[in-house]
Protein backbone atom coordinates (compact mmCIF):
# COMPACT_ATOMS: atom_id res chain seq x y z
CA UNK A 1 0.00 0.00 0.00
CA UNK A 2 3.05 2.86 1.04
CA UNK A 3 4.55 1.34 -2.02
CA UNK A 4 1.37 2.07 -4.21
CA UNK A 5 1.73 5.79 -2.53
CA UNK A 6 5.66 5.85 -3.25
CA UNK A 7 4.75 5.08 -6.76
CA UNK A 8 2.50 7.49 -7.62
CA UNK A 9 3.68 10.26 -6.01
CA UNK A 10 6.77 9.85 -8.20
CA UNK A 11 4.60 9.32 -11.46
CA UNK A 12 2.76 13.04 -10.11
CA UNK A 13 5.81 14.89 -9.48
CA UNK A 14 7.53 13.35 -13.10
CA UNK A 15 4.25 14.52 -14.42
CA UNK A 16 4.32 17.89 -13.04
CA UNK A 17 7.89 17.99 -14.17
CA UNK A 18 7.16 16.84 -17.62
CA UNK A 19 4.75 19.38 -18.20
CA UNK A 20 6.23 22.14 -16.62
CA UNK A 21 9.29 21.50 -18.33
CA UNK A 22 6.83 22.31 -21.67
CA UNK A 23 5.38 24.92 -20.82
CA UNK A 24 9.07 26.77 -20.28
CA UNK A 25 10.13 25.08 -23.92
CA UNK A 26 7.15 26.35 -25.66
CA UNK A 27 7.46 29.99 -23.75
CA UNK A 28 10.99 30.71 -24.97
CA UNK A 29 10.78 29.15 -28.33
CA UNK A 30 7.87 31.53 -28.75
CA UNK A 31 10.49 34.21 -27.54
CA UNK A 32 12.96 33.09 -30.24
CA UNK A 33 10.09 33.11 -32.81
CA UNK A 34 9.25 36.67 -31.24
CA UNK A 35 12.68 38.65 -31.12
CA UNK A 36 13.19 37.09 -35.24
CA UNK A 37 9.59 38.65 -36.09
CA UNK A 38 10.79 41.70 -35.04
CA UNK A 39 14.27 41.49 -36.52
CA UNK A 40 12.10 41.81 -39.48
CA UNK A 41 10.13 43.99 -38.72
CA UNK A 42 13.52 46.19 -38.27
CA UNK A 43 14.86 44.92 -41.48
CA UNK A 44 11.75 45.61 -43.28
CA UNK A 45 11.83 49.67 -42.03
CA UNK A 46 15.25 49.54 -43.25
CA UNK A 47 14.18 48.83 -46.66
CA UNK A 48 11.86 51.22 -46.97
CA UNK A 49 14.28 53.80 -45.52
CA UNK A 50 16.54 52.51 -48.20
CA UNK A 51 13.68 52.55 -50.52
CA UNK A 52 13.45 56.43 -49.47
CA UNK A 53 16.87 57.58 -49.67
CA UNK A 54 17.33 55.56 -53.31
CA UNK A 55 13.78 58.04 -54.81
CA UNK A 56 15.27 60.75 -53.56
CA UNK A 57 18.72 59.60 -55.45
CA UNK A 58 16.70 59.44 -58.41
CA UNK A 59 16.33 63.08 -58.76
CA UNK A 60 20.23 62.99 -59.49
CA UNK A 61 21.33 59.27 -60.42
CA UNK A 62 18.24 57.73 -62.47
CA UNK A 63 19.53 54.82 -63.98
CA UNK A 64 21.54 54.02 -60.90
CA UNK A 65 18.98 54.95 -58.64
CA UNK A 66 16.13 52.61 -60.53
CA UNK A 67 18.84 49.88 -60.32
CA UNK A 68 18.33 50.51 -56.93
CA UNK A 69 14.61 50.53 -56.50
CA UNK A 70 14.26 47.47 -58.57
CA UNK A 71 16.84 45.94 -56.00
CA UNK A 72 15.41 46.96 -53.03
CA UNK A 73 11.68 46.31 -54.00
CA UNK A 74 12.56 42.25 -54.58
CA UNK A 75 15.11 42.01 -51.71
CA UNK A 76 12.07 43.57 -49.13
CA UNK A 77 9.49 40.73 -49.87
CA UNK A 78 12.00 37.79 -47.88
CA UNK A 79 10.57 36.28 -44.72
CA UNK A 80 12.80 36.02 -42.03
CA UNK A 81 12.14 33.14 -40.27
CA UNK A 82 15.88 31.47 -39.47
CA UNK A 83 19.37 33.49 -38.09
CA UNK A 84 20.53 32.24 -41.73
CA UNK A 85 17.79 34.64 -43.37
CA UNK A 86 18.41 37.56 -40.71
CA UNK A 87 22.49 37.30 -41.78
CA UNK A 88 21.55 36.99 -45.69
CA UNK A 89 19.26 40.03 -45.24
CA UNK A 90 21.94 42.06 -43.40
CA UNK A 91 24.44 41.06 -46.67
CA UNK A 92 21.81 42.32 -48.86
CA UNK A 93 21.21 45.52 -47.08
CA UNK A 94 25.14 46.18 -47.00
CA UNK A 95 25.91 45.52 -50.39
CA UNK A 96 22.86 48.36 -51.38
CA UNK A 97 23.94 50.47 -48.09
CA UNK A 98 27.38 50.65 -50.50
CA UNK A 99 25.82 50.90 -53.42
CA UNK A 100 23.77 54.02 -52.07
CA UNK A 101 26.88 55.69 -50.60
CA UNK A 102 28.77 55.91 -53.83
CA UNK A 103 25.64 57.72 -55.78
CA UNK A 104 25.77 59.80 -52.63
CA UNK A 105 29.79 60.21 -53.56
CA UNK A 106 29.39 60.94 -56.91
CA UNK A 107 27.00 63.64 -56.80
CA UNK A 108 28.10 65.77 -53.97
CA UNK A 109 24.59 68.26 -54.08
CA UNK A 110 22.94 64.74 -53.23
CA UNK A 111 25.15 64.37 -50.10
CA UNK A 112 24.35 68.03 -48.84
CA UNK A 113 20.51 67.60 -49.85
CA UNK A 114 18.46 67.91 -46.16
CA UNK A 115 16.05 64.84 -47.43
CA UNK A 116 18.91 62.75 -47.83
CA UNK A 117 20.56 63.43 -44.62
CA UNK A 118 17.07 63.10 -42.75
CA UNK A 119 17.07 59.62 -44.47
CA UNK A 120 20.30 58.54 -43.73
CA UNK A 121 19.78 59.52 -40.05
CA UNK A 122 16.83 57.38 -39.94
CA UNK A 123 18.67 54.53 -41.91
CA UNK A 124 21.26 54.55 -38.92
CA UNK A 125 18.33 54.61 -36.38
CA UNK A 126 16.77 51.56 -37.74
CA UNK A 127 20.27 49.77 -37.65
CA UNK A 128 20.68 50.81 -34.11
CA UNK A 129 16.93 48.93 -33.42
CA UNK A 130 18.13 45.76 -35.72
CA UNK A 131 21.45 45.52 -33.37
CA UNK A 132 19.07 45.31 -30.44
CA UNK A 133 16.72 43.24 -31.63
CA UNK A 134 19.76 41.00 -32.66
CA UNK A 135 20.99 40.89 -29.14
CA UNK A 136 17.12 40.27 -28.04
CA UNK A 137 17.14 36.92 -30.00
CA UNK A 138 20.20 35.80 -28.90
CA UNK A 139 19.53 36.36 -25.19
CA UNK A 140 16.44 34.31 -25.80
CA UNK A 141 18.10 31.59 -27.95
CA UNK A 142 20.67 31.40 -25.55
CA UNK A 143 18.07 30.59 -22.96
CA UNK A 144 16.14 28.07 -25.06
CA UNK A 145 19.82 26.25 -26.17
CA UNK A 146 20.29 26.08 -22.28
CA UNK A 147 17.54 24.21 -21.48
CA UNK A 148 17.41 21.65 -24.71
CA UNK A 149 21.01 20.73 -23.84
CA UNK A 150 20.69 20.47 -19.86
CA UNK A 151 19.68 17.67 -18.03
CA UNK A 152 17.16 16.09 -17.52
CA UNK A 153 15.35 19.10 -18.94
CA UNK A 154 17.28 17.99 -22.48
CA UNK A 155 15.33 14.46 -22.18
CA UNK A 156 11.67 16.08 -22.34
CA UNK A 157 13.14 19.03 -24.86
CA UNK A 158 14.20 15.58 -27.35
CA UNK A 159 10.91 14.05 -26.69
CA UNK A 160 9.28 17.31 -27.64
CA UNK A 161 11.38 17.59 -30.59
CA UNK A 162 12.70 20.98 -29.31
CA UNK A 163 16.26 21.68 -31.05
CA UNK A 164 18.52 24.51 -30.50
CA UNK A 165 18.39 27.76 -32.04
CA UNK A 166 21.57 29.33 -34.34
CA UNK A 167 22.58 32.29 -33.10
CA UNK A 168 22.80 35.48 -35.31
CA UNK A 169 26.40 36.83 -36.35
CA UNK A 170 27.92 39.64 -37.48
CA UNK A 171 30.38 39.09 -40.15
CA UNK A 172 33.40 41.26 -39.40
CA UNK A 173 34.75 41.90 -43.00
CA UNK A 174 30.65 43.40 -43.35
CA UNK A 175 31.15 45.22 -40.52
CA UNK A 176 34.12 46.84 -41.27
CA UNK A 177 32.93 48.18 -44.82
CA UNK A 178 29.55 48.74 -43.22
CA UNK A 179 29.26 52.45 -44.43
CA UNK A 180 28.89 55.69 -42.35
CA UNK A 181 28.25 58.67 -44.07
CA UNK A 182 27.87 60.95 -41.13
CA UNK A 183 32.02 60.08 -39.44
Amino acid sequence: MIAGFIILALIIVVGMYFVSTQRSLVQLDENCKNALSQIEVQLNSRWDALLALAKTAAQYAKHESETLINTINARRQANVTTAQDVNQQQGELTQVMGRLMAIGEAYPDLKANDMFGKTMDSVNSYEENVRLSRMVYNDTATKLNRTVRMWPSSIVASMLHFAERDYLKVDKAEKKDMPNLFE
